[in-house]
């Protein structure tokens, strides 16, 4: 960061540990302090840009090709004015950012003797909105098919409930159930990204037993229908009970053998052994595996193979969730060639008193 001489520079703010471009001018409109991200926005260094004008050092527009500067007129107007939220703007040559602008004044309601401006590229936005189309795109998906079941079933056994058996209604029955089911899984993982992506993510701890955790989803696989002799439990040294989120740490397993049965193979191990500080769970199968140029983007979110569907969510929050234990997760290739996904957990240490 660069700021001109002799002016008073607040120690309290670093600047340039900021990920925004901040730009300061004074209270005559030249630019004192310019950040290594506002450089980097505005590809010129720092010190060519300090002492200029602030309206050509940001030579911003609006939709309206407006001189932003004459429409918000920062050091005149109305004295109660305290700055603009941010609001997408156009440098000159086309470039779109993001820009908010706080007026800082001498007394209440006095003259303005500082303007501070951030701006971000407007590349964030651009990512955002197509993120929160893909959403869209895949909840109107992935809501549609269930719906038209449980739409479709219902009507029909409302309308002609006379012309079936017990056994067809308890049939049709239980595939609105399922639906249902589907329904509520969707629902549960919009609602843990939207805490995951907020910081609202609240963990309820409890003493859980990890291996007893672990077989009972196995049993509910096979109960639901997979091959008993497709899983296999290892425990080679015992873990106590850790203090955990359990409906959480259920979503994470349940989450990791939906993803091994689905693009994975052959028998699906899953193995629990203590580590340094705590415990680790790793989920492996006898599939194709994950090929390397890959591993760094499957816990992305919106990440799918579009040839297994699925919603591209559940690994991305099984990392939420894990990392919210102050754990980690990873993959990487299994003794047989397939998947091995391994998630560690902490011990927790209660706060006393």
């Amino acid at each position: 960061m660069v700021s001109a001489p002799g002016d008073a520079q607040d120690g309290r703010i670093p600047y340039d540990e900021l990920p925004d471009g901040v730009v300061v001018a004074d209270d005559t409109g030249a630019v004192v302090i310019v950040n290594v991200a506002a450089e980097r926005l505005l590809g010129m260094p720092a010190d060519e840009l300090i002492g200029k004008d602030l309206g050509s050092v940001l030579p911003l527009v609006d939709r309206s090709n407006r001189d932003w500067w004459e429409v918000c007129n920062p050091y005149g107007g109305l004295s109660i004015r305290t700055g603009h939220p941010e609001r997408a703007l156009t440098l000159v040559g086309g470039r779109e950012v993001l820009v908010s602008a706080r007026y800082l004044r001498g007394a209440r309601l006095g003259r303005v003797v500082r303007v501070v401006v951030t701006l971000r590229s407007g590349a964030a936005r651009e990512r955002w909105d197509r993120e929160r189309a893909e959403l869209v795109a895949m909840v109107a998906h992935e809501l549609r098919s269930p719906l038209t079941g449980v739409k479709g079933f219902t009507s029909t056994l409302l309308n002609r409930w006379d012309r079936f058996t017990d056994d067809q209604r308890k049939e049709m029955l239980a595939t609105v159930d399922a639906d249902a089911d589907k329904l509520a899984r969707l629902i549960t993982e919009l609602l843990d990204i939207a805490r995951i992506d907020s910081g609202r993510l609240e963990l309820y701890r409890r003493p859980i037993d990890l291996a007893t955790t672990l077989q009972r989803h196995v049993a509910s696989r096979v109960a639901a229908g997979a091959a008993p002799q497709n899983f296999r439990i290892e425990l080679p040294t015992p873990v106590g009970e850790m203090w955990l989120d359990g409906d959480k740490i259920d979503q994470v397993i349940a989450n990791l053998l939906e993803n091994a049965q689905r693009h994975g193979g052959g028998v699906i191990t899953l193995r629990l052994e203590p580590v340094a500080g705590g415990a680790a769970v790793t989920i492996s199968d006898q599939g194709p595996g994950v090929p390397s140029e890959l591993i760094g983007r499957i816990f992305d979110r919106f990440w799918r193979d579009r040839r297994h569907g699925g919603t591209g969510l559940g690994l991305y929050i099984a990392k939420g969730l894990v990392e919210a234990h102050g754990g980690t997760i990873g993959v990487g290739r299994a003794p047989g060639g397939g998947a091995a996904f391994r998630f560690t957990l902490p011990e927790f240490v209660a706060d006393e008193g």
